[in-house]
C-alpha cells in the first residue's frame, strides 16, 4: 500500500504512562480532534485479549476521524483487528515477513537510524520510515540523536516518505524544516499534556510548516458566490484553503443574503467586474489551482472560460452546482450548456453530485454501477476526470473517480451530523488546495475526503437550520 504523505503529517504514538485515570480511548479522541493524522497503538504490558479489544475500539475511532491506525510491533494483532498496518523496529520482524502476514493492501512502517537501514527497509518493501531519535528523549537515554545532516541525506536518498521521531515538541519541531520530511511522530508532547487536543492542534500547525519548502507557499483561487452565513461558497473555500496550508484568493460571482434557514436574496456580479477581478489576481499572484463553484449565468461563465484560457490556468476544479440536494434545478438549460462547452474541456476534474451527474450524463443513477457509468460518460465526453459524489442517495459517502480511463472508489463512513451546509464547496476547494500543493489527483481527492470527514465529525452546531461544519477544526 502506498501511503499518502499527508497521512503522516502528525503521527501520534500512544503511551499509557500518562493516563491519570482517563481512558486511552478518550485521550486518542482528543488527539484526533486536534489534528493527529495517524495513531500508532503501542502496548507492551497489557494481556492479549484486552489489547485486542482496545485495538478494535481505537481502530474504529480512527476510521471515524479519517485517520490511519497502526499497531506497534505486533503484526498478528494488527491482522486480527484489521488495522491499517504495523510499525516495526530494526530488531523486530522484517517488512517482507510482515507483508506476508498482513497482505499487500496494508501499511508497513520501519524504524531506521542510518542511511543503510533506510535503504534496506525500502528494498524490503516498507511504505515509510520513522527516523530518529532526532532530539534527546527520556525513553532512549543511551541513544545519540540522528543529526540534521543525516536526516536530510536519508530523506533525499529514499523514495518513500520519512517521518522524524524522538524528542519532538513545540519548541524544537521547526528545526526540522527543510529536511524533506513528510511529518513528525510525537508521544509525550501530545499524550502527557494537560490539554491534549490543544497540544495536538498546535503541533499540527507546526508540522504543516516543516513539510513546506522554504518560500513555497502555494496559492489557490476560488471563483464562486459569497455566503453571508459563512458556511458555504467563497467563505467555506477560503477557510478550507487556509486550513490546508494554501494561500486563498477569491473572485466573487454573486452576493447572497442567507443564513442556515435559507436564501433571502442574490445580487449577481457583472461579467465586466468579474473579469476585472480575475485580471487583478492572475497578473499579480498567479494561482497554483482554481476552484469554480456556483456560477448561474452564461455571461459570467463565458468570462471565466476566456480568462482561464488567456492566463493558461492549471489544476482547475469545477463543482457544477446546478441541482440542489432537494433536486431543484439551480441553472437555466442555456447556462448549463455554456458551462459544458466553456469550462468542462479545461477542467482537471469535475465534482458533480448524483442529481448533477444524472443531468450531465443523461442517465438514471440507482446503483454504484450507475455512478461508474455516469462518471465514465461525462469524462469521455469532455476529456476530464470526474468525481461522482455518492453522499446524496446511493451509498454511505462513497465517491467514484474516473481518471485516465480508470475507475477508483473512495470509501467513507457517513458522519451522523445534520449540519452539512457547504460540504460540496468544501470538498472541491480541498481538492484544489491539494492539487496546488502538487499532489496527484487521486491523493488530492483522498486527502480532501479526510479533511471533510474531520470537519463534519467535529460536530459544530450553529444556527436554527442546517448549520455549517467546523472548517477550522485543525487550527488552534
Amino acid at each position: 500500500m502506498r501511503i499518502r504523505r499527508e497521512s503522516l503529517r502528525l503521527y501520534g504514538v500512544t503511551d499509557r504512562s500518562w493516563l491519570n485515570g482517563e481512558r486511552l480511548y478518550d485521550q486518542v479522541e482528543k488527539a484526533l480532534k486536534g489534528g493527529v493524522t495517524m495513531i500508532q497503538l503501542r502496548e507492551k504490558n497489557m494481556d492479549r485479549e484486552s489489547f485486542i479489544e482496545e485495538a478494535k475500539e481505537i481502530g474504529a475511532l480512527c476510521r471515524r476521524y479519517g485517520a490511519l491506525f497502526l499497531i506497534n510491533d505486533q503484526v498478528e494483532i494488527a491482522r486480527l483487528v484489521d488495522a491499517d498496518g504495523v510499525h516495526v523496529g530494526q530488531g523486530d520482524m522484517n517488512p517482507r515477513e510482515a507483508r506476508a502476514i498482513l497482505g499487500e493492501d496494508k501499511i508497513i512502517g520501519v524504524t531506521a537510524r542510518t542511511l543503510e537501514q533506510g535503504l534496506k527497509a525500502q528494498e524490503d518493501g516498507a511504505d515509510y520510515l520513522g527516523v530518529g531519535a532526532v532530539f534527546p528523549t527520556s525513553t532512549k537515554k543511551d541513544t545519540s540523536p540522528v543529526s540534521r545532516e543525516l536526516l536530510k541525506e536519508i530523506c533525499s536518498s529514499v523514495s518513500i516518505p520519512v517521518v522524524a521521531i524522538g524528542g519532538i515538541n513545540q519548541e524544537n519541531i521547526l528545526q526540522l524544516a527543510g529536511c524533506g520530511l513528510s511529518g513528525a511522530a510525537v508521544v509525550s508532547s501530545i499524550f502527557a499534556q494537560a490539554d491534549i487536543e490543544r497540544a495536538a492542534s498546535n503541533l499540527r500547525c507546526l508540522a504543516d510548516k516543516i513539510v513546506q519548502e522554504e518560500g513555497a507557499m502555494k496559492t489557490a483561487l476560488t471563483i464562486a458566490g459569497s455566503d453571508s452565513s459563512g458556511g458555504a461558497g467563497i467563505q467555506a473555500d477560503l477557510k478550507t484553503m487556509t486550513a490546508l496550508g494554501v494561500y486563498g484568493m477569491s473572485a466573487i460571482t454573486a452576493l447572497t443574503a442567507q443564513n442556515t434557514t435559507g436564501v433571502a436574496g442574490i445580487q449577481e456580479t457583472t461579467p465586466e467586474f468579474l473579469g476585472l477581478q480575475l485580471d487583478c489576481i492572475f497578473t499579480d499572484i498567479f494561482p497554483d489551482a482554481v476552484k469554480i463553484g456556483m456560477v448561474s449565468s452564461s455571461g459570467l461563465i463565458q468570462v471565466i472560460g476566456e480568462k482561464l484560457r488567456e492566463y493558461k490556468a492549471e489544476n482547475i476544479v469545477v463543482d457544477p452546482v446546478m441541482v440542489a440536494t432537494s433536486g431543484a434545478r439551480l441553472m437555466e438549460d442555456s447556462a448549463v450548456q455554456v458551462m459544458k462547452e466553456t469550462l468542462f474541456p479545461i477542467a482537471s476534474v469535475l465534482t458533480p453530485n448524483i442529481p448533477e451527474a444524472q443531468v450531465l450524463a443523461g442517465v438514471e443513477i440507482n446503483s454504484p454501477a450507475d455512478m461508474e457509468k455516469a462518471a465514465r460518460l461525462i469524462g469521455e465526453a469532455y476529456g476530464c476526470a470526474v468525481l461522482c459524489k455518492g453522499g446524496h442517495q446511493q451509498n454511505d459517502a462513497n465517491d467514484v473517480l474516473y481518471h485516465d480511463g480508470k475507475i477508483q472508489w473512495f470509501y467513507g463512513k457517513r458522519v451522523e451530523n445534520p449540519n452539512t451546509h457547504g460540504t460540496g464547496c468544501t470538498l472541491s476547494s480541498a481538492i484544489a488546495s491539494n492539487l496546488a500543493k502538487g499532489l496527484k489527483l487521486e491523493d488530492a481527492v483522498a486527502g480532501a475526503k479526510e479533511y471533510l470527514s474531520g470537519a463534519l465529525a467535529y460536530g459544530l452546531d450553529l444556527g436554527k437550520g442546517q448549520g455549517p461544519m467546523n472548517h477550522a477544526y485543525r487550527i488552534p
